[in-house]
């Protein structure tokens, strides 16, 4: 088959397999796990061949007309760069992953058929925006994403959590889509088609009329879309849902779409200095934060999810100073690792039956228990925190890289301001994110006190999986010389001066985190037993999810932190803590700013609709209600009333006409 009809099946065996799970998943459940898996994993042989025969060499295009439409035609466009071609090995290989993985983490679940082809569709939907070659048939994909993950983050609707989040996450993805989907319609406009290909042929020829604007509108839509700052908050309120969704939508769909499509469109970016500013200032705001934010939470999968919007914030940086090879290399790396670091804490939270690392701190022999997964996840750890030889240190060099030959005016797309902003951010996050995922680390496997509820051996399909994620984790670093061909970009090697910078940063942030941990240790308090382990020991790994989700709160009076003494978190960021484990208040000032007066606005309508417009409705009818009332009175059914009436009302006609005439005369 050519080049061409592989790609297309790419998509669309994910999608058969969604609706052949979908429709047999109550008739025939024997069928469900070999079309959960057997389509995601024919969809990534052929991912792979289609990245082997592509080679990141020419681009490959194919179009077909859609539907005409009278202005800016749509059609249904294929193309596949060095970009394309490696992003869709990653989705494809985290998709078979998340669904290998759950076939062991979901078994007993009564809804895993709909679970199973919902994330079929969700990589499907992936697929779509990573191959597609027109702006409108990638929204489609952009839409049904944000459609699965409502459903799968609310996948333990029981939880008033899930229920929360997964509303919580539709609502703020739309909020941004809306000034998305305009800035694709004037982006149309101004070139006069949706096609990527052209679009980006009228760019490079001053053909964008309103570049800023344009730019801003699409950057709002890639904010929710990726969680950035401002619109970030739903993304560690969807750690509610299943384990295996976070690892699909941290790693390798949802969140990754937002920062590739901006990789795709950079050129469109670049023509407004403007855009690229306030890219790189949103790429500093939401790193530092998402930092501090994660070294105050107890939730090991919170502390996941902030480290989430931290690296997209440096793939938001890379892009800001006009590196689209370097966010990438970074995207793939940290999909890789960042899966892992998930379906390692599902491990976790099976085992030691609690989501919070407060009680996990007061587990002994964690770490014996799931060799497997300390030993994964001690490899995920180090790519998260960059350290070298790992693949996080060489893809976060990338960014570093790129940032300082921005901020030395070595760029021709991006002010050297946005790349001083990118470095400093970056270094900083770089130490920040040390110190969180050391202290996820300590008080994960190096606890003290009595041993947690024995699960038993962890499935193979789980630890299996955690091995298969290691290997990028570890070796796609050292890749870095052949991805610059793909990405058609200057070497991502890394520099000695970044090198040197952001490893001693990072080191300085494990050993202040060990420190501080060194010196709790053995402060009266630190090993008070603090309750939260919830799960019972025959429990599926699901259920202890669930469960760990439920109780979190109840016990500690946060789904986001504990009153942990023994934390070195608590330490390190002192009269910070607090507001960095409530995400700094954003939530609380989006309530008082927008739910509160909208909701307050809909008290109003109603209040009007009820008590003032239906009361004129009520009102109006009023008086001929009475007037039928007092007829009705009439109505006796007597004939003999009847003919009196009629009687009398002829004697008082006659005796009107009389007097009449006499006045008359």
């Amino acid at each position: 088959m050519t080049t061409t009809t592989l790609a297309v099946l790419v998509p669309l065996l994910p999608f058969l397999g969604a609706v052949a799970g979908l429709l047999l998943g109550r008739t025939a459940p024997g069928f469900v796990r070999p079309l959960a898996l057997l389509p995601t994993v024919a969809a990534l042989a052929l991912a792979i061949t289609v990245a082997v025969r592509q080679g990141g060499g020419a681009d490959i295009d194919a179009a077909t007309r859609l539907t005409p439409t009278g202005s800016v035609p749509i059609d249904l466009a294929l193309h596949i760069d060095g970009f394309a071609a490696l992003v869709a090995v990653l989705v494809t290989v985290v998709a078979t992953c998340v669904q290998a993985y759950s076939t062991a983490y979901l078994r007993d679940d009564p809804r895993y058929a709909s679970y199973a082809a919902l994330v079929s569709l969700f990589t499907a939907a992936m697929l779509l925006v990573v191959y597609s070659g027109d702006l409108m048939v990638l929204l489609v994909g952009w839409e049904i994403m944000g459609i699965c993950s409502y459903f799968l983050v609310g996948h333990y609707w029981e939880t008033p959590e899930a229920r929360a989040a997964s509303l919580k996450a539709f609502l703020v993805t739309k909020l941004g889509d809306v000034p998305f989907l305009f800035g694709l319609f004037a982006l149309a406009a101004d070139t006069g088609t949706f096609r990527i290909a052209d679009i980006l042929k009228e760019v490079a020829s001053g053909g964008l009329d309103h570049p800023t604007l344009i730019a801003l509108l699409l950057v709002v839509g890639v904010a929710g879309k990726s969680a950035q700052f401002p619109l970030h908050t739903w993304l560690p309120d969807a750690m509610a849902g299943p384990t295996p969704v976070s690892a699909l939508i941290h790693a390798a769909t949802m969140v990754a779409a937002g920062i590739y499509f901006v990789a795709r469109l950079l050129p469109v970016f670049a023509a407004s200095a403007a855009a690229m500013t306030v890219l790189a200032v949103m790429a500093a705001v939401t790193m530092v934060g998402s930092g501090l934010a994660a070294l105050a939470q107890d939730d090991i999968k919170r502390v996941l999810a902030y480290s989430t919007i931290g690296q997209l914030g440096y793939m938001t940086g890379a892009l800001a100073v006009g590196d689209a090879g370097a966010a990438v290399f970074h995207l793939l790396s940290h999909g890789a690792f960042k899966a892992l670091l998930f379906l390692g804490a599902g491990v976790i939270i099976h085992a030691a039956g609690t989501n919070s690392l407060a009680a996990m701190s007061r587990t002994g022999d964690l770490a014996k228990r799931i060799p497997d997964a300390y030993w994964t996840m001690t490899i995920a750890l180090l790519a998260l925190a960059a350290i070298p030889p790992f693949a996080g240190f060489f893809s976060k060099e990338a960014v570093l890289v790129a940032a300082e030959h921005t901020a030395l005016g070595d760029s021709a797309t991006s002010p050297s301001g946005a790349g001083w902003i990118v470095l400093v951010s970056g270094l900083l996050t770089a130490l920040l994110t040390a110190a969180y995922a050391t202290r996820l680390w300590l008080l994960a496997f190096r606890g003290r006190g009595p041993a947690a509820a024995d699960h038993g051996k962890q499935p193979p399909a789980m630890t299996v999986t955690l091995w298969v994620l290691a290997v990028p984790s570890l070796a796609l670093g050292l890749a870095v010389g052949q991805l610059a061909g793909w990405f058609d970009v200057h070497s991502l090697t890394p520099t000695v001066t970044t090198a040197i910078l952001g490893t001693g940063v990072a080191a300085v942030g494990g050993i202040m985190t060990y420190a501080a941990w060194r010196a709790l240790r053995f402060r009266a308090g630190t090993n008070i037993p603090l309750g939260a382990v919830a799960a019972h020991p025959e429990a599926d790994p699901a259920v202890s999810e669930e469960e760990a989700i439920a109780t979190h709160k109840a016990v500690y009076g946060s789904i986001a932190s504990a009153p942990d003494p023994g934390d070195p978190g608590r330490l390190l960021l002192g009269p910070l803590h607090r507001h960095a484990a409530v995400g700094f208040h954003l939530d609380a000032l989006y309530r008082t700013l927008f739910v509160r007066p909208v909701r307050a606005g809909a008290e109003l309508v109603r209040f009007l609709d009820r008590e003032v417009i239906d009361t004129y409705v009520r009102g109006a009818g009023t008086l001929p209600r009475w007037l039928g009332s007092a007829v009705r009175l009439t109505q006796t059914g007597n004939v003999q009333t009847y003919l009196a009436a009629l009687l009398a009302g002829s004697v008082v006609l006659a005796i009107a006409a009389v007097l009449v005439a006499a006045a008359g005369a």
